[in-house]
């Protein structure tokens, strides 16, 4: 039979080396691959990514910050900001990390797959058009959306950010555009130190950013419960085509980096829903990109839940979570930021 989910995969990902005692270390990356081989074999299509066009990357970064990547390739070992380190094919990795989202797009828009996740590093949501940053050089998340957008056509995109750090690239790049919907929760108290609640868009875009800052007193159910109470009234309100998902794994309560308290059950249950609120919906295309975790054994397991539930059979519900009280004082918040925009709540 056919699989029915893809995936981004490919060994030069691993080239990118930021230093052996750096966080975003290519063990991150090669754990996953090690389980894929033995608990998904022949489970998944496998998709070789290309690097992306520099067009493709001009549509969120500039010429001269594009340049300065590529001549990163002149040095054994650089960096292109004080906590974002390169070596010599750390471009080549960062150029087929923003190409794996796009053929990840093209591989469910054209109906290869039913969904796709893209396993790729560097990560991306950190970095702004000119600047890398929080271990990103190019902004992946923000690429695919803008070639979705320009490329495909599509006129209503939302981007599911649960990494435990705000993006504060993807918030920068659509602050004012209502046909990208950006939805965050995160820990403020950590890089970059943004995402306030009532940081909630300008212009046309007021009130599609969603920005929640999370309490390090959250567990599971807390974590389910909020997006269960917010989610749904997004997607059914703004019905979208597309579902990017910003798949950080650092609120696992294993890493090093992040400061909460989940496990891979709350990213199992995440998952289940953004799938069950899209089949309400008509199947929008639905594509999964790596970004965060930094504990190895801990990221494997939670992405092995994760392509679990997406090589599911459709129809599988969530486990249905009450209210609990941080939940609902967080909900509470976001509310009463964004009531008068009436985007998704009146």
């Amino acid at each position: 039979m056919q699989p029915v989910t893809g995936i981004i995969r490919d060994a030069r990902y691993l080239d990118h080396l930021p230093g052996h005692t750096h966080p975003e270390h290519p063990s991150r990356l090669r754990a996953i691959y090690e389980m894929i081989d033995r608990e998904f074999a022949e489970k998944l299509l496998t998709i070789t990514p290309q690097p992306a066009a520099m067009d493709d990357l001009e549509l969120v970064h500039t010429p001269a910050y594009i340049k300065k990547v590529l001549k990163t390739a002149e040095h054994q070992f650089t960096s292109l900001a004080p906590d974002t380190p390169a070596s010599a094919k750390t471009y080549l990795a960062a150029w087929l990390a923003a190409g794996g989202c796009i053929e990840a797009l093209k591989a469910v828009w054209s109906g290869l797959c039913r969904n796709c996740f893209a396993l790729i590093r560097p990560p991306g949501h950190h970095a702004l058009p000119g600047r890398a940053g929080g271990f990103c050089i190019f902004n992946n998340v923000a690429i695919a959306a803008r070639y979705a957008q320009r490329v495909m056509r599509v006129k209503k995109t939302l981007i599911v950010d649960w990494d435990i750090h705000h993006g504060n690239g993807i918030h920068e790049f659509f602050y004012d555009d209502p046909e990208v919907f950006y939805f965050s929760s995160h820990d403020k108290l950590l890089y970059p130190y943004s995402g306030d609640f009532d940081e909630a868009g300008e212009g046309e875009g007021a009130g599609y950013t969603v920005n929640v800052p999370l309490t390090r007193d959250l567990e599971n159910e807390d974590m389910v419960a909020l997006y269960q109470m917010l989610l749904p009234r997004i997607v059914e309100r703004y019905r979208p085509e597309l579902i990017l998902v910003d798949a950080g794994f650092d609120a696992h309560r294993d890493d090093p980096i992040g400061r909460s308290h989940l496990t891979e059950e709350a990213f199992t249950e995440l998952t289940r829903l953004i799938l069950n609120l899209g089949s309400a919906l008509g199947d929008p295309k639905i594509v999964f990109v790596l970004e965060g975790g930094y504990d190895p054994r801990a990221l494997s397991r939670c992405v092995e839940r994760v392509l679990q539930v997406l090589c599911a059979p459709p129809g599988r519900a969530c486990m249905l979570v009450g209210g609990t009280t941080r939940a609902d004082a967080l909900a509470e918040e976001v509310f009463r930021a964004h009531k008068s925009f009436k985007v998704w709540v009146d």
